[in-house]
């Protein structure tokens, strides 16, 4: 039995080493730059890209797939081929050829030929990578200088012109209110209808203006757009890209591994900073890494009080009979039930029925805009994961309360403490571990849920976040982004998921990491707490 036992736990072992050493292997590896290949094939034309790994193949088979990028030239230009290994008559590795990244169609592989840049002062020279990467930032420091704060002008004019049309709308609701229950209050309606005239003047002036701001930041791009950089690719032709549009470019066949490192650590801090790009197969996760935090922060307020005081209730306080057995029996089910059946009771309950009567009680005036918290949100999402992770939360609860000597809590009694201050005095500090022990088993469980957050408010690609510098700061209503549904996202509904497959283990990585940091928070103040119990009960 005991080799029985240890063998199934060294399995179990096993296999969760293995899933950490294939995340870590993938995950980590992606962002390192691969060097670019230059295979001549058998029937004359010479091709240049990047081996990816992909699923099912190996060493043996015999074709492999070719990562080409430069799709938007052509539209039958395919990022990934596959090659017959037997078509393949040499392989090389210039190092001149150059891997440029773009806001838009992915990577760029090529030669470097000139900068055509008549906006910037970039020196005349001979065309190396040096001259690139020199109107690169010249291009940049324009952006910052010309473009952004356009661009920041533009948002605060949509943020303002939003706010009174609010206004506008709460102030006509107002208005109809009172010409309805009193129509001799004249005065009164003839103050709304200035106000509300002069808001219109408002909401004109900011379109007007923001109009004029598009139509020159419009100018701005077009005349940006004409500093271009020009590429040869590996069939001669020659291939301009506005530097606008170009996010770097390496060449990492001639990098050094501390150029390596360099750039290693630039992609993984644009991972974490940024916003996705590219149908989310390119650029950051910022948004749903902070929306992962948050639901996960949002769920442990609402689950973990909720799930302690009930189990405290049913250890401490309920008299066993039929009823409190139903109900144990009831909480012990729900535990099991599919996360697919609360997400359709949060979509019913939360945004079909509570949204909706919150907004006809708080925001009629802005239904014409459309619902507020009557439709997905990051509340509701938070609200349904903890609905489902109560039940754990109360049986680990209920279980930490049951094993505690009934010997202690009499000694309390007997030294005169009212069962009140017992609970909290003596219980509740020597069952924390096992309630912080249910906490986490709460919390892995619905870090990773994805079927829920599907009906509740998660979408593929949010623009604004939860938190922001817009009062009231933190919008519960607002859907977001998540990282689980993000590997769904990239999986199955980018239009290039075969080249963004290897993304997929980062973002797995991530959710793995969000899931084990604060879990091993929990982990270490459990075990600080049972030594402390430990020393006080000796």
């Amino acid at each position: 039995m005991v080799w029985v036992a240890g063998g199934t736990l060294a399995a179990i072992l096993l296999g969760a080493i293995t899933m950490l050493v294939v995340l870590l292997a993938n995950g980590l590896t992606y962002f390192w730059p691969s060097r670019l290949e230059e295979l001549q094939l058998a029937d004359g034309r010479c091709v240049l890209g990047r081996r990816v790994s992909s699923v099912g193949d190996s060493k043996n088979s015999n074709d492999f797939p070719f990562r080409t990028a430069n799709k938007g030239f052509d539209p039958k230009t395919q990022a990934i081929q596959r090659i017959k290994r037997s078509d393949v008559v040499a392989s090389t590795s210039p190092l001149e050829a150059v891997m440029v990244e773009r806001m838009e169609n992915s990577d760029f592989y090529g030669f470097f030929a000139e900068v055509r840049a008549p906006d910037l002062d970039v020196p005349a020279g001979d065309a190396s990578i040096g001259q690139l990467q020199d109107a690169l930032r010249k291009m940049a420091a324009c952006r910052s200088r010309e473009l952004d704060p356009l661009l920041r002008q533009i948002s605060s004019i949509s943020d303002r012109h939003e706010a009174a049309h609010n206004a506008q709308l709460r102030l006509i609701q107002r208005k109809e209110t009172i010409e309805s229950a009193t129509p001799s209050a004249q005065e009164e309606i003839a103050v709304l209808t200035g106000k509300i005239g002069e808001l219109q003047a408002e909401i004109a002036a900011l379109d007007r203006e923001s109009g004029d701001h598009v139509a020159e930041r419009s100018n701005l791009e077009t005349r940006l757009r004409k500093n271009v950089a020009v590429f040869h690719d590996r069939e001669g032709k020659s291939r301009s890209i506005a530097l606008l549009d170009i996010i770097r470019a390496y060449q990492p066949n001639a990098m050094g591994f501390g150029g390596k490192v360099g750039h290693y650590i630039t992609k993984v801090w644009e991972l974490l900073s940024t916003p996705p790009r590219e149908s989310n197969t390119e650029g950051g996760l910022l948004p749903a890494l902070f929306g992962t935090v948050t639901l996960i922060f949002l769920m442990a307020i609402c689950s973990f009080p909720l799930g302690v005081l009930a189990g405290i209730y049913l250890g401490e306080y309920a008299q066993d009979g039929v009823l409190v057995r139903l109900v144990r029996i009831g909480v012990n089910n729900l535990a099991g039930i599919p996360s697919i059946v609360y997400g359709i009771f949060g979509l019913g309950f939360f945004v079909s029925y509570l949204g909706s009567h919150i907004d006809r009680a708080l925001f009629a005036q802005q239904l014409s805009n459309g619902p507020v918290f009557g439709t997905g949100g990051v509340l509701w999402a938070a609200l349904t994961l903890g609905l489902l992770t109560v039940p754990v939360v109360i049986v680990a609860t209920e279980e930490a309360i049951r094993v505690i000597p009934r010997g202690v809590r009499e000694s309390s009694y007997a030294l005169g403490a009212t069962k009140f201050q017992t609970l909290v005095r003596v219980t509740i500090p020597l069952a924390s571990p096992g309630m912080l022990t249910g906490f986490i088993l709460a919390m892995a469980r619905a870090a990773g849920e994805v079927a829920p957050l599907m009906l509740t408010g998660v979408v593929s690609s949010a623009a604004t976040l939860p938190l922001d510098g817009k009062f009231p700061y933190f919008h519960l209503e607002r859907q977001f982004m998540h990282l689980g549904y993000q590997i769904y996202s990239v999986l199955f509904q980018s239009p290039d998921a075969e080249a963004a497959r290897p993304l997929v283990y980062v973002i797995a990585l991530l959710l793995v990491l969000i899931v084990l940091a604060p879990s091993g928070v929990a982990i270490y103040l459990r075990n600080r707490m049972r030594k402390t119990l430990q020393i006080r009960t000796i």
